[in-house]
């Protein structure tokens, strides 16, 4: 059985920390990895790291940095079927569904941040005061510190470096503790069209994304997560005013008038509600329905749910796999009991 790394300044490295935590296969119920649980020490090795790096990769030109990005997104192009298959031991995503609806996406966001580094905008210079000209600088940062959630582990990690690498920045990011597998993958693909020390990935729990956000290194924190662990980065991130970055967790409702075209609105929602077995911050979790089309409304649902959504392993042809992890599991479960 596979024993994971970290990612550090080019290259993998054993944690110091001798903790580590097994890696379940949702589909298969079974152990198919151990991952470190990453210590402070760890952490810093990273931070340090990314510090070094920031001072040759600030530096870069946009259209360097515009080249790199772009040579990764044909590298990950190239392998996609590799990275599919990896994703969906990791999460329990159909491989159908993630090959249609995420690598296309994925690839194409990667692109976009490459041409957005050459297209930094900024105000004019102008004359306020004789004799002085004023104007805006765009800068990169420096060290950013990024934490993914579990839910979409490929495509949050690109939506956090791809951006901040893109705009001259370093980065240290912690995937979740049950889904790190395929951000470690990219940070090793990635390192072949950057220099060591741009990317690191740092594997482990809640003390170790706690100790990620509280390092006196980085200068700018990003969290895609619970609007709980949202609040406590915002704590965090405040006594030494680091720029902060949020995308929390919502609750999405839908609302039915009883002039819409039901049939259409049910089979939208029932999409809406249970692709990525409904782990999706936008999720439909709730609907309001106008009384006189209520019963109407459940019955159209209840027939997308027992007869229209497929459901089953990753492997087949259908909308909906197995729940990520066993505390995900719980959590549903205790909705219907």
């Amino acid at each position: 059985m596979r024993t994971l790394q970290n990612f550090v300044n080019g290259k993998k490295v054993s944690a110091t920390s001798d903790k580590v935590q097994d890696l379940i296969n949702p589909a298969t119920g079974e152990v198919f990895a151990k991952a470190p649980v990453s210590n402070a020490s760890d952490v810093d090795k990273a931070m340090q790291a990314a510090a070094g790096a920031f001072e040759v990769w600030k530096e870069s030109t946009p259209g360097e940095r515009q080249k790199a990005i772009n040579k990764i997104a044909d590298a990950i192009e190239a392998r996609s079927e590799e990275l599919i298959g990896i994703e969906s031991e990791n999460t329990g995503k159909p491989i159908a569904v993630t090959r249609a609806e995420e690598i296309g996406p994925m690839l194409d966001q990667i692109r976009f941040f490459a041409g957005a580094a050459r297209n930094l905008e900024g105000k004019s210079a102008a004359e306020y005061f004789k004799g002085h000209t004023s104007f805006i600088r765009r800068e990169p940062i420096g060290v950013c510190a990024q934490v993914t959630p579990w839910n979409y582990p490929m495509m949050m990690a690109v939506w956090k470096w791809a951006p901040a690498i893109a705009a001259g920045n370093t980065v240290v990011l912690k995937p979740s503790d049950t889904t790190p597998v395929s951000t470690l993958w990219m940070a090793e693909l990635m390192q072949e069209f950057l220099p060591e020390g741009v990317i690191n990935v740092v594997v482990g729990d809640r003390d170790t994304g706690r100790a990620l956000i509280e390092h006196e290194i980085p200068q700018m924190v990003s969290i895609t997560g619970s609007v709980r662990a949202g609040m406590e980065v915002a704590s965090s991130a405040a006594k030494d005013l680091k720029k902060l970055h949020l995308e929390l967790g919502g609750k999405a409702p839908v609302v039915i008038f009883d002039d819409a075209n039901l049939q259409a609105a049910c089979e939208w929602i029932a999409v809406a509600g249970y692709f990525n077995a409904g782990q999706d911050c936008t999720a439909a979790t709730r609907v309001l329905v106008e009384a006189s089309a209520y019963e109407d409304v459940v019955a159209l649902l209840t027939e997308q749910a027992k007869n229209v959504i497929k459901v089953g392993m990753p492997d087949e042809d259908v909308l909906v796999g197995p729940v990520n992890n066993a505390n995900q599991l719980a959590r549903v479960q205790g909705f219907l009991d």
